[in-house]
């Protein structure tokens, strides 16, 4: 059917748009232009609505006739996400988005590159960091602010926070609750910088539970009626199986890689004691079904062993938190070979800061207290554990992000830790599978891997606290090969 278009927008169709824009809004409209038009819709609603391709928009294409890009680090000593040591000096080319060459000679560059050299100096060179359990959207504004303000501000306060994590050496997160399809779209756009998301959208929570942020005059819940954390994809309500399917369908369908639900009790959430149990096995497997016919996968948030023993038996495969956990589910988790992403939750100056006394602070009290024998169980069964920092509702700890992580020395060696915040963290990524939304291997420093690079004024394997300070120690910041920070003398 011929679509009629009037002269003042005949120039969308010759795939040009208003030269005023910013270049980058230019060729993400030409390539979704050019995407639909391939598709036999053009400047249709439907089509909008249907937002194919949208998700996995290529990065703009090299002019033509222009020179690939390269970056190549000479004398750097190398943490490859996975060995004891560093290397001796060693020389990494960077062509385009991969590693291509890893040398201890000096490497020939041909001059079709456009190169830029570095001269690492001796300095180390390592995968960029993964922290598995982020909240980008929450993670530094209030939460009042997130439950009151415009859904405007709120995306704006994410993307300053995903330049300063990019910025705190952080390349890659696992989102694990918050309406960040739109960050991501951004990021991966060009149009801000920030880490690769591995969105799961929706908090999904049972009425009364940890993803619950509905005020008491909420309830009785009317029929048909979201409220605002429902409205904006911050949570979604399911109280039976059918409806938990549709919710996990949902999210799928806007792009997560895998889903949340919650599966018990929670510190900072307002109806639910720490001991509470959430779910049955035919919910949270009407969740596991749902997300392994989409080839991905389901992570809980739990604490206790009944709530961590129902989910595995559900069919879930990755555990967050679990600081209440026994011996026994311990030995259940490393026997059904699923993760456990572990936070190193303390009492101590990131806490958040509830009131003495209050509701809140006494499970805070319970949970912390539990950190450092889930850490032991951790160890003791070898069970696949993550690290992520959980952040929410906090600037300040934000910006400690490096600082979590150098809290594992309370259990871990440095190079332990090192391999946990990138190969490890990356594998647990990997999880997602087809849904992942990057091709190609991350946390590793190998000939063939995604370039999401450090270089750092030190060695992080002597001096682990280098993380700490990344403006001072992250000299070079490089994800997907395009240098971010470049403080190189």
């Amino acid at each position: 059917m011929a679509m009629r278009v009037g002269s003042k927008y005949q120039h969308l169709i010759q795939g040009e748009i208003c030269q005023c824009c910013d270049p980058k809004l230019r060729d993400l409209t030409l390539r979704m232009n050019a995407d639909l038009s391939r598709r036999g819709f053009f400047l249709g609603a439907a089509a909008a609505a249907a937002g194919l391709g949208l998700n996995s928009l290529a990065l703009p294409a090299r002019a033509q006739g222009a020179r690939p890009k390269a970056t190549l680090f000479e004398n750097v000593r190398i943490f490859d996400g996975v060995a004891d040591k560093l290397s001796g000096p060693m020389n990494v080319l960077v062509i385009g988005n991969l590693i291509k060459s890893i040398s201890a000679a000096p490497i020939t560059v041909t001059p079709d590159l456009e190169l830029t050299r570095i001269q690492g100096s001796g300095r180390t060179l390592m995968p960029g960091l993964v922290d598995a359990h982020a909240h980008i959207m929450f993670a530094t504004v209030p939460q009042v602010a997130v439950l009151t303000s415009d859904i405007g501000f709120v995306n704006v306060a994410a993307v300053k926070a995903a330049g300063d994590m990019l910025l705190r050496g952080f390349t890659s997160i696992r989102d694990l609750g918050g309406p960040a399809f739109g960050l991501k779209r951004g990021i991966d756009s060009g149009l801000v910088p920030g880490p690769r998301i591995w969105p799961s959208g929706a908090f999904i929570s049972q009425t009364g539970g940890h993803g619950d942020f509905r005020l008491p005059n909420d309830f009785p819940a009317r029929p048909a009626d979201y409220t605002f954390s429902e409205r904006v994809g911050g949570a979604a309500i399911a109280d039976d199986p059918d409806t938990v399917r549709k919710r996990v369908r949902e999210q799928l369908t806007l792009g997560a890689s895998q889903v949340k639900l919650m599966a018990g009790g929670g510190v900072s959430s307002v109806y639910d004691p720490l001991d509470v149990t959430q779910y049955t096995v035919p919910e949270l497997r009407a969740a596991v079904e749902a997300a392994e016919n989409w080839g991905t996968y389901v992570a809980v948030h739990a604490y206790t062993p009944r709530a961590v023993r129902q989910s595995l038996e559900a069919g879930v495969i990755c555990i967050d938190h679990g600081q209440l956990l026994d011996e026994p589910t311990a030995a259940l988790i490393a026997e059904k070979g699923a993760w456990w992403s572990l936070q190193p939750f303390l009492d101590d100056e990131d806490v958040t800061p509830f009131p003495e006394g209050s509701p809140n602070r006494k499970k805070q009290l319970q949970m912390t207290a539990g950190t450092d024998n889930a850490y032991k169980l951790a160890k003791q069964y070898k069970i696949k554990t993550a690290w992520g920092t959980d952040v929410l509702f906090d600037a300040k700890v934000a910006a400690r992000q490096g600082a979590q992580l150098t809290k594992l020395t309370r259990w871990y060696t440095p190079v332990e830790i090192l391999r946990q915040a990138t190969s490890v963290n990356a594998d647990l990524l990997a999880l997602s599978g087809l849904r992942s939304p990057y091709e190609g291997k991350l946390g590793v420093v190998k000939e063939g891997a995604l370039a999401d690079l450090l270089l750092v004024g030190g060695d992080p394997i002597a001096d682990i606290r280098l993380v700490e300070d990344p403006a001072k120690n992250f000299v070079l910041i490089m994800k997907d090969g395009a240098i971010h920070k470049n403080a190189v003398a």
